[in-house]
């Protein structure tokens, strides 16, 4: 493509002139459709296992993603480096933004992700990285939500007895263990990793994203739910591992949520009743839990609070910039926000989580 003339809208027209995307699914994101039109088979039926649970007939939806399946192609961008996060090395990630959109470059991948004014495409060896596709379709949805005015959090969730709660914490603190802990017991799954909460005025509802769970060994062995997703050679291998390698390994599984506990067992929507912070430390020490003020305590916020990332295009120049501290702790003060300190109990916090959405108290 001539440089001088590249625009989101050419780049789209041109990919979806030359690999046409005619196989559809349209998944429903607690009321958001979203259309995902492929150029493969094989990369059909590994979004329609990867998303089954969510899976509607329609028509059309209120969003629509092309993935098609090609060689690596080059735009002929100069591309901007995506820094990496805070405690990371390995620059992934590169853009450029057009005057109608933007081009996201997966270094690692070859993948090419444009998206902008409700035309969202990505191109490259889609099956290979179909992964990189499900977070993008995920994206979208988040992007939704942002748009009509939701805030972004790092955070699990799940639902039980009519009451949501949402479980944060710092780095390597736990948040999605925990929601698998509450899992074996009885809960029902809202979100692995990110969630959208909205303001109804008085309360909040939590959005979650269709992602399955991705968790350590350690995680898995521990949890006789998710063990069957561990081979038996590798069974053999991380038992015979000092506890702190063992969760420290780098090693991830995908534990989808229908294998593991049963079908009907994740929605995306539920009352954001709670958020748990998980604020403590691999020692003996007793575990506390205690109810907190937001507004008193936004050295805890930070947790939950997430930036939005390259994958985000806001839809006015207000929403150009992430809501600080103070914006979240105006909108927690309409959950309750509990804190756990202490050593690091999953029972214990489990026992909390659920006497909270059973009696609204912990």
């Amino acid at each position: 493509m001539n440089k001088s003339t590249i625009t989101k809208s050419a780049i789209v027209e041109k990919y979806r002139t030359e690999f046409p995307a005619k196989e559809a699914i349209f998944i429903d994101f607690g009321g958001c459709v979203i259309e995902t039109r492929v150029n493969s088979s094989e990369l059909l039926a590994d979004l329609t296992n990867y998303f089954k649970e969510f899976l509607i007939d329609a028509e059309n939806g209120d969003i629509m993603v092309t993935a098609h399946e090609c060689p690596k192609t080059d735009l002929g961008l100069e591309y901007t480096v995506k820094q990496p996060d805070p405690g990371k090395t390995k620059i992934k990630e590169e853009f450029y933004n057009l005057p109608d959109g933007r081009v996201v470059y997966k270094r690692l991948t070859g993948m090419v992700f444009v998206f902008g004014n409700g035309d969202n495409i990505a191109i490259g060896p889609c099956i290979e990285n179909s992964n990189q596709v499900i977070n993008f379709i995920n994206n979208r949805f988040i992007e939704y939500k942002l748009n009509k005015g939701s805030f972004l959090g790092h955070a699990a969730g799940v639902i039980e007895n009519g009451r949501g709660i949402a479980m944060a914490g710092f780095s390597g603190m736990g948040k999605s263990t925990l929601a698998l802990h509450l899992m074996s017991r009885g809960t029902t799954f809202v979100s692995n990793d990110r969630v959208m909460a909205e303001d109804n005025g008085d309360s909040l509802t939590m959005y979650g994203v269709a992602k399955q769970p991705r968790i350590n060994p350690g995680t898995a062995l521990n949890n006789p739910d998710l063990s069957c997703i561990v081979s038996p050679a590798d069974k053999e291998k991380f038992m015979s591992m000092p506890k702190e390698e063992l969760w420290e390994l780098e090693h991830k599984y995908d534990a989808l949520i229908d294998e593991c506990y049963g079908q009907g067992k994740f929605i995306l929507k539920a009352p954001l009743s709670g958020l748990v912070i998980l604020n403590w430390q691999r020692d003996n020490s007793e575990t506390i839990v205690k109810v907190v003020d937001p507004k008193e305590r936004k050295d805890l916020l930070p947790a939950f609070m997430k930036g939005t990332g390259l994958f985000y295009l806001p839809d006015s120049p207000e929403k150009e910039n992430d809501p600080g501290v103070d914006a979240y702790a105006d909108l927690l003060s309409k959950t309750t926000l509990i804190e756990i300190s202490g050593g690091v109990d999953f029972d214990k916090a489990a026992d909390v989580c659920l006497k909270f959405m059973k009696e609204g108290k912990i």
